[in-house]
């Protein structure tokens, strides 16, 4: 899987966790766009500062698992069709 941090957003405190569960390697926001799934975290200020993108579905159900392991909720759980140009958005609960 692959990240990357998007410019001017303020990263969140739950960061370190997240990149500590997860195997990710850094990539340009370009890179990560590119991959089948893709998984925005948010910070606390609501902005979607960290994008994660998955080739393969295992990888993404895999993500998935850790971001809720974290106590973390994926606002889009519900809906059908991506937001913001990510097929999950997992913030804080």
């Amino acid at each position: 899987m692959k990240t990357a941090l998007i410019a001017g957003m303020a990263v969140a405190k739950i960061d370190k966790h997240i990149i500590g569960n997860l195997l990710l390697d850094k990539a340009s926001v370009e890179e990560v766009r590119e991959e089948q799934m893709i998984i925005g975290i948010r910070n606390e200020a609501g902005q979607i500062y960290r994008l994660i993108g998955a080739a393969k579905l295992n990888s993404y159900m895999n993500a998935m698992e850790e971001l809720l392991d974290l106590e973390m909720v994926d606002e889009l759980e519900k809906l059908e069709e991506p937001r913001e140009g990510c097929d999950a958005i997992f913030s804080e609960g």
